[in-house]
Order: C-alpha cells, then structure tokens, then sequence
C-alpha cells in the first residue's frame, strides 16, 4: 500500500467509505453497520469528557455545604454509584469489544460482526485494560489540576454571609484562569483518544502486540514524521466538526418543519380532548404516546442514517493513514497481489 499524506487520505478513504457501506446497498445493513459505527466512534469519548465534567463542576459539597443525609440514603447513594460504575465498566468493555469487531469489518470489507467480536476477544480485553488504565490516569491529571481551583471556590463559597453573594472579582480571578486549563485537558483527551484507537489499536488486534510494544512502534513513527501526524489530527478533528455543520445547516429547515408538525399534531390532540375522561383520555394519551414514539424512532432512524457514513469515514481516514505507515494494516486494506507460479 502506498504512503498517503493527510490531506490525500480523504479522498480513498471516503472511496472506501462508499465501497463499504452502499456496494451493494442493503438497508438492513446500512442501518446496522451505521449504528455500530455511531457506537464505537461516539462513546469513546464520553469516558474522558464526562469524568472532566465532573471534576471542573467542583465538589457537590461546596454547593450544598449545610446538606445532611440521613444514613440510609448514603448507604443507597453508595450503592447506587456503585451500580452504575460497574454497568459503566461492562458497557466500556463491550464498546471495546465492538471497535475490535468494526475494526475486522473495514479491514476486511465485511459486514458480518460476529467474526472479529469472536477472533479478537483477547486482544481487545486487553487493550480495554490498558484504556482503563490510561482514563484513570487522566482522570488523576484532572484532579490534580482542578484541586487548586476547588479549594478557592470552596474558601470563597464559605466565606459568603447568609443571604450574600460571592465577590465577582474573586470569583472571575478564579474562573478566569481554569478555562485555558479546561482547554489543554480536553486536547490532552482528544489526544489520548487518538494515540489509542487510531494507531495503537491495529498493532493490538493485527500483530497481538502489548501495550508497550504497541507504544514504541507508534512513537517511532510519530518521531518519524511529525508534520505528517500533526496535520493528520488536526483534519481528523476539522473535518468531522465541518461535515457536522454542513449537515446540521442542511437538515435545519426541514428539520424545523417536521418538529412544527409534531407539535400541531400533539397540539390537536391537547385542544380536542380538553378536559375528557375515561375512553376518550386514555385514546388521547396512547396518541400522544405514539406521536412521542413516532419523533424519537425518525430520530434515531436520522442519526444513523447521517451519523453512519460521517463515523465510517473517519474510521476509514484512521485507517487509510497509519495503513501507508503500518505495512500489516495496509496489506489489510489493499492485499497485495498474489504472486503467480510458473510453470514447470
């Protein structure tokens, strides 16, 4: 495979994209592999987003400082963070597992999941263990950067008079400071989330390498080509955020239309079963029910729809890229020929 630039990775990449998902063109599939690519590209990020916006909220404490709960409710609140941690985890892992899955799809212009869910099951636990590694330590950069600022809203919080409100000054001299910190930690994310999925991962699933080994032939290439790597990640993130809103500014019109629709719809309904009872109220509730049902499924149906080819294809940008760069992708991608025996 031959070696493409960033910018001369769009075009292959988006010819893959359209090979991939509409040659032939089957609905069934389209909405399936659409909605794989939505998940695996999409809920990655929420890992290193979220736990951000956790920790730049501040301490809940701080809002509430008087709060006193009763025990029962600490126990149920434990239990409750608890719960959702481990549902977090469990779900983080099966995303992990669906990447690995949509990764031997692309490669292999397939649409069937079942064979990369199963043939990379080992490599893909292990990679979610070295995400989860690396998101916990993040997540411990975050904290340590945001431990100054918490403990200033906390003095400046506490030393507010009942019925009072906390200075401006002190409170912008505070806030002020934190948004170019907010700004480096989520480059530092998008970072981390680059390194991880879109060159590392290929070295886990196609040559079974660890974590560190995966690790030095990613920054042997990186320091191998700086300019071409910083240009890559900077159309990977320009590209997606244009093509959003191209769509967003192309869909908003008729977008308005069908939620001005819905609403006269349920609108009607309201004004022709005003003050009904019985039969009459439980129609007018299942009709509302159904309007709802109705908006929420042409939703979804959209998402995928539109969301599908645009996650695709930066996938397949991802790959086009570091497969010119990793001889074991690229042969993948583009399999040489076969070399033909000669007669005897």
């Amino acid at each position: 495979m031959r070696t493409f630039s960033a910018a001369d990775s769009v075009s292959p990449a988006m010819q893959r994209t359209r090979d991939f998902l509409f040659r032939p063109f089957n609905w069934k599939t389209y909405l399936k592999l659409g909605l794989i690519a939505i998940i695996t590209e999409g809920a990655g990020r929420s890992f290193h987003s979220s736990s951000h916006r956790d920790h730049a909220q501040g301490n809940p404490s701080m809002i509430w400082p008087a709060l006193h709960l009763h025990p029962q409710w600490i126990a149920a609140i434990a239990a409750a963070v608890l719960v959702v941690l481990v549902l977090s985890l469990v779900v983080f892992y099966l995303v992990t597992r669906l990447r690995f899955a949509f990764f031997h799809c692309l490669i292999r212009n397939t649409s069937e999941i079942r064979p990369g869910w199963s043939f990379y099951q080992e490599p893909a636990a292990r990679f979610f263990w070295m995400s989860l590694a690396v998101g916990f330590a993040y997540l411990l950069l975050v904290a340590l950067v945001s431990l100054p600022f918490i403990r200033g809203l906390w003095r400046l919080f506490h030393a507010i008079p009942p019925g009072g409100h906390p200075d401006i000054a002190i409170l912008l001299s505070l806030v002020l400071p934190l948004i170019p910190v907010i700004f480096l930690l989520a480059l530092i994310g998008i970072m981390l989330d680059v390194v991880l999925r879109d060159w590392m991962l290929p070295h886990f699933a196609l040559e079974d390498a660890s974590a560190a080994e995966a690790w030095v032939e990613v920054w042997n290439r990186v320091t191998a080509e700086k300019r071409e790597f910083f240009v890559y990640v900077l159309l990977r993130l320009i590209l997606p955020a244009i093509a959003m809103v191209g769509l967003f500014i192309v869909l908003i019109i008729p977008g308005l239309m069908l939620a001005g629709a819905l609403a006269a719809a349920e609108y009607s309904i309201h004004a022709v079963f005003a003050g009904a009872t019985g039969t009459p109220h439980l129609v007018s509730v299942l009709l509302e029910v159904f309007f709802a049902v109705l908006a929420f499924a042409f939703a979804v149906l959209l998402s995928i729809c539109l969301g599908g080819p645009l996650s695709t294809a930066v996938r397949e940008y991802a790959l086009i890229f570091y497969g010119g760069r990793y001889q074991p992708l690229g042969d993948a991608l583009f399999p040489p020929p076969s070399q033909a025996i000669p007669a005897p």
